[in-house]
């Protein structure tokens, strides 16, 4: 019986029911060719507007294309027959299912909005974000926030962890602090420590004029004082000015002539016991 059915229906519709299979996978492809399109040509009118920074502008074409999909969507049930007020009606009816499942992904969208609201970052600024996450943001997208980390790895956070942590942006300001210490050995002339390593960390390319660079003494070690070496530059420039402030220490007091700082050794007179 059922196989009586089969052959009736592919006699009677079969050949009707193929051409729209055909008509869907054909409307499918070109509609998602025509979609990537609109986002292109979206995103370039936006980027030669120059009137919407980048981080809002790929958020608003990304929305675009989750719209234009929907549209798409409904064209190919329609070419089925299944219209799109039966299809509203069937998701109305599921929406709680949807929404149940779909709730992680609705909190990110959600975070999302907010993010492009509060703007506490946009692409191009160094952040750390989600519990630790440092990097270059890539992107600010529906559900998520993609950065780029200092080790070349794209990494992607939800936006609704990002809004529920803390969040640090490294580039909002014109300049942030570079620590670093350095140590000179007992019986060293620190004062004259301390001025030569100023006119060295002032020579290094990138530093910030104001504030000026701090050396100051930070504490006192077995092997003598140690010294807080502060330069200040913008996040672009951080880890250059980092590690020549690194060189320019190990330079200025090789050329000064400074003895490497030791660890004092304490000689200790142990008395013999008695013998009985």
């Amino acid at each position: 019986m059922n196989t009586e059915a089969i052959w009736i229906f592919l006699t009677t519709q079969g050949v009707d029911f193929g051409l729209k299979v055909i008509g869907a996978l054909v409307a499918w492809g070109v509609g998602r060719w025509l979609i990537g399109l609109a986002q292109r040509l979206a995103g370039a009118a936006l980027e030669r507007g120059k009137r919407i920074d980048p981080t809002l502008s790929n958020y608003l074409v990304s929305i675009l294309g989750v719209l234009l999909n929907i549209v798409l969507i409904l064209a190919i049930l329609d070419m089925f027959g299944v219209k799109t007020t039966s299809f509203a009606v069937l998701l109305a009816g599921a929406g709680l299912a949807i929404g149940t499942a779909w709730g992680g992904l609705l909190t990110h969208f959600a975070a999302g909005v907010f993010l492009q609201v509060l703007r506490p970052y946009k692409v191009g600024d160094y952040v750390t974000i989600g519990g630790g996450v440092n990097g270059t943001v890539k992107e600010l997208g529906l559900f998520g926030t993609t950065v780029i980390t200092p080790d070349n790895v794209v990494t992607t956070v939800g936006n609704n962890k990002v809004l529920s942590e803390s969040i640090q942006n490294f580039s909002q300001l014109a300049f942030r602090r570079v620590d670093v210490t350095a140590k000179v050995a007992n019986g060293v002339d620190v004062t004259q420590a301390i001025e030569l390593l100023k006119a060295a960390v002032g020579q290094i390319p990138n530093i910030a004029t104001t504030p000026a660079p701090d050396v100051e003494i930070l504490g006192f070690t077995p092997e003598g004082p140690l010294l807080a070496v502060r330069p200040y530059t913008h996040t672009d420039h951080y880890w250059q000015v980092y590690f020549d402030t690194h060189k320019a220490i190990v330079q200025t007091f090789g050329t000064a002539g400074y003895p490497t700082p030791e660890t004092p050794l304490v000689h200790r007179n142990i008395t013999p016991p008695a013998v009985a």
